[in-house]
């Protein structure tokens, strides 16, 4: 076929053109990267979790200028500010919203009540039931392959669980990165496909060529996980300072940590008062330490060191193991381009074969 277009649940519901989504990551997925996946057909969401509620609205308002596309907007749920944020997407006309956490019960109830496609991104079966049963409209679910904070099971494993507990769109993510993923995800039951390291890895990335160049020459064993960072399990590239950070003590991380909450103080325009907030949500109903909650402040940096400076010796950085498979930086109409004509191919090898 020469139309390369397939239809699903999610690209009905949020109106893109083909059943892709470019995942929220932090300091990576701004205004370029998101209006170009947007242009590009896919679904493009925009990373807030690192931007005052200023710089949000003012990266909307890009994006909005960029393109007529749909696009998201990712939230952190427990974030003091969650609702202001809300309200920005919701006066802003914004399409999707995506959560890192479950988000509450009324967040969904109030955006829904505006429009707005609420797709909460989980790890385990029982939150996609719990935010279907909230009223979510999709989920992403995430298996251990993806990058950043992650979880255990495998994609092929947690996918078809999710697949089987909820009747809403379910969109995979971990291990994607061509077209062939794409119709696996499909023959599980997905709705599409989430992708953030393939995305990262395009010419329209405002990552910079040093830091895409070490991703490049990755080889799938150089991608690790680690709770050194901020106690939990995050994957990333391993690399000397991700070893140095494995190695140090208790007090030295704890140190680490407190500069780099003072420092993403400053740079989210945030107060003592709202990190002080924002770490007693965090500790709500997990089973977190308050050295786990103080660490959380060394993601932001760390990756911001390598993402926006550069300084990979500086900073870390966040993968999933497709790192060690992506060879090349497309454009993102390239690389949706070719996606789709990777699965439609795939399909049509397999029809031939009845």
């Amino acid at each position: 076929m020469s139309d390369a277009t397939i239809a699903t649940r999610l690209t009905e519901l949020v109106g893109v053109r083909h059943p892709v989504v470019q995942t929220g990551m932090g300091w990576v997925a701004g205004p370029r990267l998101v209006s170009a996946t947007a242009d590009a057909g896919a679904l493009g969401i925009l990373a807030s979790a690192t931007m005052s509620v200023e710089q949000l609205r003012s990266a909307v308002r890009e994006v909005k200028s960029r393109t007529d596309a749909p696009f998201g907007v990712n939230l952190r749920a427990d974030a003091g500010d969650a609702a202001e944020r809300v309200g920005i997407i919701i006066d802003e006309g914004v399409k999707v919203a995506s959560f890192a956490l479950a988000p509450s019960r009324e967040l969904i109830a109030r955006l829904k009540d505006a429009g707005v496609v609420v797709v909460p991104s989980i790890g385990a079966r029982r939150h996609a039931e719990k935010v279907a049963a909230w009223g979510a409209d999709a989920v992403i679910v995430q298996g251990g392959e993806g990058g950043g904070h992650t979880g255990s099971v495998a994609t092929t494993v947690l996918l078809p669980q999710v697949v089987d507990a909820v009747d809403i769109p379910v969109v995979a993510a971990g291990g994607f990165h061509d077209g062939r993923g794409l119709v696996a995800a499909l023959a599980y039951g997905a709705a599409g496909v989430a992708m953030g390291t393939r995305f990262l890895l395009t010419s329209d990335s405002t990552v910079p060529d040093a830091v895409k160049a070490r991703y490049l020459a990755a080889a799938v064993k150089d991608v690790t996980v680690t709770t050194k960072v901020d106690g939990l399990p995050h994957r990333m590239l391993r690399t000397e300072l991700v070893d140095a950070l494995e190695r140090s003590g208790r007090a030295a991380s704890l140190l680490r940590a407190v500069r780099h909450a003072s420092a993403f103080r400053r740079e989210s325009g945030m107060t003592w008062a709202d990190m002080i907030r924002d770490g007693l949500a965090m500790k709500h109903g997990k089973d977190l330490t308050w050295s786990q909650v103080l660490l959380a402040a060394n993601t932001p940096m760390l990756l911001k060191a390598s993402m926006v400076d550069g300084r990979t010796d500086l900073g870390v950085m966040a993968s999933g193991q497709v790192a060690g498979v992506i060879e090349d930086l497309p454009s993102c109409a390239e690389l949706v381009e070719r996606l789709m004509a990777e699965a439609r191919a795939t399909l049509d090898a397999l029809s031939a074969k009845d």
